[in-house]
């Protein structure tokens, strides 16, 4: 029995050990207090703006789904969707290098008007950094340079017009920046995209956040109906032949009866009946053409997307962080907690 309390931890004595030790506490957190205030308040504002689109109920959606609801028990439902791109996809959609490069060159400007430019510019360019730690992370990059093994040189940067096979670090390390202040979730339920965008600055937060409705929305009208596209226009042109052929036999008709009105010869009445069942088939076939030029826009409209903005993009009034006051009592919280178990180690850890 003695054995097992001297095993027990003596909570009263380590309290008393912590009351002994107070000028310990009086010092750790003036100095933890201080340093947070350096670090929290000159690290720059941020908002934060999100936009929530419902698209449409289709029965490829419905089957699509279906699809991954399956999947997550190990079945494979195989064709049950052609759309290789649902809901449940759009946030590596919008996580994509190529759906990124597809921002940069859209025109942003701050609420103050001090900044008129591309996303391009503004991001690489025109961002707020803390003035305490901007100098120290710029020093050990610098460091870390030194120490670097050479790497084969990159392409030079290309800007806004820059090509995801192959980029500059530079320009990929802006694309990882980008996607990390753009977020996409959706509800498996409901199917609601909720589209997260955060800035320095409201106007420009909620004009991307907006931009990334309207990229988002593009993508997937382009990906859905780029089949039904090709269709269309590869029924326009036969539509265009069909009736440059029907127009060119019916020129000819006119033009073989007008010069041979008078003649009753048999030669010349074979003739033109040859001619005149010629245009009659060209006809046929050009309204055939359009028939089926009807139908694939017909297709081309059905296979179009519809989405409903649920929630649209409003300009933050309130900034979303950083919570400096939350910050500033975690690190002294954690401040106290680490200081404690310092100058308790040996009662706690180690036994009688």
């Amino acid at each position: 029995m003695n054995e097992q309390k001297k095993d027990v931890i003596d909570l009263t004595e380590v309290w008393k050990l912590l009351k002994t030790k107070k000028k310990v506490f009086f010092i750790v957190l003036p100095i933890v207090f201080v340093l947070s205030c350096l670090y929290i308040f000159p690290q720059p504002r941020y908002y934060r703006c999100s936009v929530k689109l419902a698209p449409e109920a289709t029965s490829e959606n419905v089957a699509g789904g279906l699809s991954s609801l399956a999947s997550q028990f190990g079945v494979n439902l195989g064709g049950a969707t052609q759309d290789a791109i649902y809901p449940l996809l759009y946030p590596d959609v919008v996580s994509s290098n190529e759906f990124a490069i597809g921002l940069l060159g859209i025109n942003v400007k701050s609420v103050d008007g001090l900044v008129n430019t591309d996303y391009y510019n503004y991001m690489s360019k025109l961002q707020k950094k803390n003035p305490i730690t901007a100098p120290v992370k710029k020093v050990m990059r610098s460091v870390t340079k030194l120490f670097a093994s050479k790497d084969q040189p990159g392409p030079p940067s290309k800007g806004a017009g820059m090509s995801a096979f192959r980029m500059s670090k530079k320009d990929s390390e802006l694309l990882d920046q980008i996607k990390s202040n753009i977020s996409c979730d959706v509800d498996k339920k409901t199917e609601v995209i909720t589209i997260k965008v955060e800035d320095q600055d409201p106007l420009i937060c909620a004009t991307m956040a907006d931009s990334v409705r309207n990229h988002l929305q593009t993508f997937i009208t382009k990906y859905r109906t780029n089949k039904a596209r090709v269709d269309v226009e590869h029924y326009e042109k036969l539509a265009k032949q069909s009736k440059r052929e029907y127009e060119y036999c019916v020129r000819e008709y006119s033009a073989y009866c007008d010069a041979n009105q008078d003649v009753m010869l048999q030669s010349f009445i074979s003739k033109r009946d040859e001619l005149e069942n010629e245009m009659q088939l060209k006809f046929n076939a050009y309204s055939a053409m359009r028939t089926q030029l009807e139908a694939m826009r017909a297709k081309l409209q059905e296979k179009t997307p519809a989405f409903t903005t649920i929630e649209s993009a409003t300009v933050p009034v309130k900034p979303a962080g950083p919570k400096r006051i939350i910050f500033i009592f975690g690190m002294c919280f954690l401040a106290t907690f680490v200081t404690a178990l310092w100058l308790a180690r040996k009662q706690l850890f180690t036994k009688a």
